[in-house]
């Protein structure tokens, strides 16, 4: 007995259980008919299909068969002999952009994607072997590495709105060195946590990373600046280095770090019922010690790689870890920053600052100065513009206490709307 293999689809699978019951009389057309969306006609013309032919009758006679609508063989190998020639190492969509502008071939991405795996200039993703990631072994000094990195996770569970938690780790101890709850990753608070740990440690030789954006100018086509993030020049001021990391397993022992504290530590706060960020960051000072008890090691070497901040350092710190950003002073004294005039009193050291371009550095307690060679001057506010509209931009630095005001102004209005219009939310 010869034994032949059929293959249908679940949709063949179903309508072939339906014709069995009409031919069993267990169901009549009609009813058939109403069951699989068909004419009474077709489930006559399906009966008698599978009468003659059985299962096999049901099967689509257009299965396997080549598409009426494909490309003629000559001109697939023509498509093909030019991306050999001069796209082979082009990805689908690039190569198939170079074929209708330099070539006058209209394809659509996916039917050059299928051509150049066919002739093997492409790799599926399934077919692409993983990239292998080779342990790093741990430097050998206490600050000699330092990896940060920010999780953004609901920490409190469902007792606060999800925060982002920032994470300092040393790379030749697995010790956290600083820790802080914040409510976005931003400059500033990167800013502020690393300054608390140059005060207790000192200055490592580097900062591990990844690319967000405030440790990397992502735009190879900004403009504006000097091509380093506020952050970047921060470090550089102190003579710290600024690495970042190509991959995530590059900095992989942040990352496990991030994933154990996103147990360990949601357990821990629910326990001690902390349920704010200002009462976490209380809270880690304790728990970072335990943590380093338990999981932190010796270190390779016995010296100790971070440099003592300088009593110079240590007195400007504050105006190290501050938003820098310049201004040019028009002709009346005057200068405009974050949507905000600002007039220069004029006096006799203070004249020759027209035309010249100032430094304004904005604190995170929202201090702000305005500098020329070094030297502050006075100025007084001209007029505040800068309102948080509908569909205005913030910028990253200053999105955490945005949200906050607005989460103010919204229990304190808890109807939202009032009549002289929509809301405005000063920065």
């Amino acid at each position: 007995m010869v034994t032949r293999t059929i293959t249908m689809s679940h949709a063949e699978l179903d309508r072939l259980g339906v014709i069995n019951r009409v031919l069993e009389r267990r169901l009549t057309q009609v009813e058939a008919a109403r069951m699989l969306g068909l004419g009474e006609r077709q489930v006559q013309r399906l009966c008698a299909a599978v009468r003659r032919d059985g299962a096999d009758g049901l099967v689509s006679r257009k299965r396997g068969r080549p598409s009426s609508r494909r490309f003629p063989e000559a001109y697939t190998r023509a498509i093909i002999t030019l991306i050999t020639a001069h796209y082979a190492d082009f990805g689908p969509t690039l190569a198939c952009e170079k074929l209708q502008e330099r070539h006058g071939i209209e394809v659509s991405n996916e039917t050059v994607r299928k051509l150049m795996i066919q002739a093997g200039l492409w790799r599926t993703r399934a077919q692409r072997k993983p990239k292998v990631q080779q342990p790093r072994p741990r430097r050998p000094c206490f600050g000699e590495l330092i990896q940060i990195d920010g999780s953004d996770h609901r920490w409190f569970e469902k007792r606060a709105p999800a925060c982002v938690l920032l994470v300092f780790i040393d790379d030749a101890t697995g010790r956290l060195v600083a820790m802080r709850f914040c409510q976005a990753e931003s400059t500033f608070e990167y800013m502020q946590i690393t300054k608390r740990y140059l005060l207790e440690y000192g200055k490592p030789v580097a900062f591990y990373s990844d690319k967000h954006s405030v440790f990397r100018i992502n735009k190879p086509s900004a403009t504006r600046g000097e091509g380093i993030t506020q952050f970047g020049r921060a470090l550089y001021e102190l003579n710290i280095e600024s690495i970042c990391a190509n991959t995530a397993p590059a900095k992989g022992r942040v990352e496990r770090a991030n994933s154990t504290l996103q147990d360990r530590l949601v357990k821990e706060l629910r326990l001690a019922q902390v349920s704010s960020i200002q009462a976490g960051n209380v809270f880690l000072e304790a728990f970072r010690r335990d943590y380093n008890a338990r999981f932190g090691r010796s270190p390779a070497s016995d010296h100790d790689a971070h440099r003592k901040l300088l009593k110079a350092e240590r007195v400007r710190l504050d105006d190290v870890f501050c938003w820098q950003e310049s201004r040019a002073v028009s002709r009346a004294l005057t200068l405009q920053y974050d949507k905000v005039i600002y007039l220069i009193a004029p006096g006799p050291d203070t004249q020759m600052v027209a035309g010249k371009h100032v430094t304004v550095c904005d604190y995170p307690d929202g201090r702000l100065k305005i500098r020329f060679e070094g030297r502050e001057l006075p100025y007084t506010q001209f007029d505040r513009l800068s309102q948080v509209r509908q569909a205005d931009i913030v910028t990253n630095k200053r999105l955490g206490s945005v949200l906050t005001l607005v989460r103010q102004q919204q229990l304190a209005n808890p109807e939202g709307r009032s009549a002289s219009g929509p809301r405005r939310h000063p920065l």
